[in-house]
């Protein structure tokens, strides 16, 4: 497996950013020549950034089990959104970090081989593309993610009030706009196309466990299927590290 820290200019974002990649060196894809590789861009939580899974999991190991590439970019503490009042992360995300990755490594940009997987606030980045794109995404993972913002923005633990506004707007802002799942996955009932598979967990002992209730059952509401699991853990690597591994062997890798 190569492991290969990248820097470059982002031109949406006007700054200097970083990536970390995994691409497998005896993948039979990259071996034979005949094609590219399939790639599961992972998304970091809040208080974190682009290291966070090299330095608290085995994703490389995993990831090299299954020959298939990982890109983990850092967004600061952005929510992977187009913010308010700051840069546009969700834009770069989605449109120019894609285009990047591919130019520079030898990645498909077939939908069937494009994942997107992340925990806590990368778990709402996660199905935020995911669902925004079903065109584009073939499977999209949420590992104790905080999909209820709207609940969160105006409710009791709203613990970052002034993030949050900066971040969103305010709530009349946010709810029913493509930063709220909710709005999103009503979207996803009216697409016509391919559905991508949706995971979600979280512990049982989470603070974000009842959030991913709520949107567990929208979901079910809908009638828009996602894999649920859960069980007893609490909101750390103890819990996501083993979960990511059975993330691996659920994503439809071909």
């Amino acid at each position: 497996m190569a492991w290969i820290q990248c820097q470059f200019y982002s031109e949406i974002l006007s700054l200097s950013t970083g990536i970390n990649v995994f691409i497998p060196q005896h993948s039979a894809i990259q071996v034979s020549g005949s094609g590219k590789l399939p790639v599961l861009y992972l998304l970091h939580g809040l208080s974190a950034d682009h290291t966070d899974w090299i330095r608290h999991s085995f994703i490389e190991r995993y990831a090299e089990n299954k020959g298939i590439a990982v890109v983990m970019p850092s967004v600061g503490r952005s929510y992977y959104t187009d913010m308010k009042y700051g840069s546009p992360y969700f834009t770069f995300l989605s449109e120019e970090l894609p285009t990047i990755v591919r130019a520079l490594f030898p990645i498909s940009d077939r939908r069937e081989d494009t994942f997107v997987a992340g925990m806590s606030m990368g778990g709402y980045g996660a199905f935020k593309l995911g669902l925004s794109f079903p065109e584009r995404y073939a499977a999209a993972v949420s590992l104790s993610g905080g999909l209820d913002i709207v609940s969160r923005m105006s409710g009791p633990n709203n613990l970052q009030p002034h993030e949050l506004i900066a971040t969103f707007g305010d709530v009349a802002e946010l709810k029913g706009s493509s930063n709220d799942l909710f709005y999103l996955l009503d979207k996803l009932k009216e697409y016509d196309g391919d559905k991508p598979m949706l995971y979600q967990c979280c512990g049982t002992e989470d603070f974000l466990y009842t959030d991913n209730q709520t949107f567990r059952k929208h979901a079910i509401d809908l009638g828009i299927k996602v894999t649920y699991e859960e069980g007893s853990g609490e909101h750390d690597w103890d819990y996501w590290d083993p979960k990511m591994q059975r993330v691996m062997d659920w994503l439809p890798i071909s």
